[in-house]
């Protein structure tokens, strides 16, 4: 049986990537002692429980966590003084997104307006629908030839260049945060595009990054997985794995062959996603949508889907997010039936998203128009009223991934 490459390894600094730096980025003012106090604030809130999950998850490797929290210091320090403003205004307005003037629209940009400055352009149209949150399709760099939509990610901090640069999006981003319109964009987490550069470097072998996948030298342990593991798309990209004939090796790849799973094991994986994530947030995202979030662990001799440590994840998320960008959202997107989606709301003393998609009333709504017959809609609805008023779901009438219709007949 081929052995398992997981052994966390954290990258030197000199082989991280750094945010890239343009003339129009604007100067980060120095922190007044109010805002200082208030990060520090937030971090001792949450430090206690945060160290714990950190340390249980990934066995006490304080060297990974001590430069966890180093990021989380830098995240917060390079956030702009509007976002900064933002952050305190909505962390005194807690409720500032559950009122029932919140509407939404998801649009690509390309589609749309062109590019991300066309978008800007069209602002006045969107208030005129009085939409006040607006999602953009994936629009990250990703291959044009294996791209899945979007959802192949090459670079978490590039825009597609027929779409702009990523000035163009904070920009956008600025603009939208003047006319009170929230921005939302997609967080690939479970993989990255085999055109990434860690892909490349863990291809080449590279040390360091095949610990960031799951490399295998042998079918020994796929097999294995196999067993356990459903397929997501059984008849277009069969089986969870694909053979690399110039390296010789196997790599899991749930969804397509071209999207490597992240390895999520190593700590290393966990610290620059987020660090990804906070770039993201700086920018301007006010909400970070979690693209397949319930697939982020594997473990061999399970279906990789929900499993415990995913909560501990999003859980983590969650607080990092309430320390360096409180204003920022969650939106989980599980495509599941309705036992498998609330867990991501967590618990009232300890949250995980913020907000998740209304996945099943989707389906039951247009299950109703289709058969001139409300009784599954009612019943689905008189499942989600049962359920906290805590508990804030999404509601939405299309999307981009009408796979999962979990009607339920029974």
């Amino acid at each position: 049986m081929a052995k398992r490459t997981t052994q966390p390894q954290n990258t030197p600094p000199a082989t991280r990537k750094a945010a890239p730096k343009t003339a129009a980025a604007p100067e980060i003012p120095a922190a007044s002692p109010e805002e200082l106090a208030a990060f520090s604030r937030r971090l001792d809130r949450h430090y206690d429980e945060l160290k714990w999950l950190y340390s249980e998850l990934y066995h006490n490797d304080r060297k990974a966590f001590d430069y966890f929290l180093q990021m989380l210091r830098r995240a917060w320090s390079d956030r702009k003084a509007a976002l900064r403003a933002q952050d305190a205004a909505r962390e005194a307005d807690p409720a500032w997104y559950r009122r029932r003037d919140l509407l939404g629209m998801m649009l690509y940009t390309g589609a749309f307006a062109g590019t991300l400055k066309g978008v800007g352009e069209k602002l006045p149209y969107i208030q005129e629908c009085g939409v006040n949150y607006l999602h953009l399709m994936p629009l990250l760099e990703s291959p044009k030839d294996r791209s899945d939509g979007g959802y192949a990610v090459a670079d978490f901090r590039t825009v597609q260049p027929e779409l702009g640069t990523m000035d163009d999006l904070e920009a956008l981003a600025d603009a939208c945060r003047e006319k009170g319109i929230s921005l939302c964009l997609d967080f690939v987490m479970n993989h990255t595009s085999e055109d990434h550069e860690w892909a490349k470097k863990a291809r080449a072998g590279e040390p360091g990054y095949r610990e960031r996948y799951f490399f295998y030298n042998s079918w020994d342990v796929p097999n294995e997985f196999e067993k356990t593991v459903p397929q997501v798309f059984p008849t277009t990209a069969p089986g969870n794995f694909t053979w690399l004939e110039d390296c010789r090796q196997v790599v899991m790849t749930t969804f397509y062959p071209y999207q490597w799973d992240l390895n999520y094991a190593n700590p290393t994986v966990f610290n620059d996603m987020m660090e990804n994530l906070f770039y993201l947030t700086n920018r301007g995202i006010d909400v970070i949508r979690l693209d397949a979030v319930p697939y982020i662990w594997k473990q061999l001799g399970t279906d990789c889907r929900n499993l415990p440590q995913v909560h501990t994840l999003v859980r983590m998320m969650r607080m990092v997010c309430e320390i360096v960008c409180p204003s920022v959202l969650l939106l989980g997107e599980v495509v599941m039936e309705p036992s498998k989606v609330v867990p991501y709301f967590g618990s009232p003393e300890k949250p995980e998203c913020h907000m998740l998609y209304n996945v099943t009333t989707m389906a039951t709504t247009w299950n109703s128009l289709a058969t001139a017959d409300v009784s599954l809609l009612r019943h689905q609805m008189d499942t989600i009223c049962a359920l906290p008023r805590d508990f804030l779901f999404l509601n939405y009438l299309r999307c981009h991934d009408d796979i999962g219709w979990g009607l339920d007949y029974g």
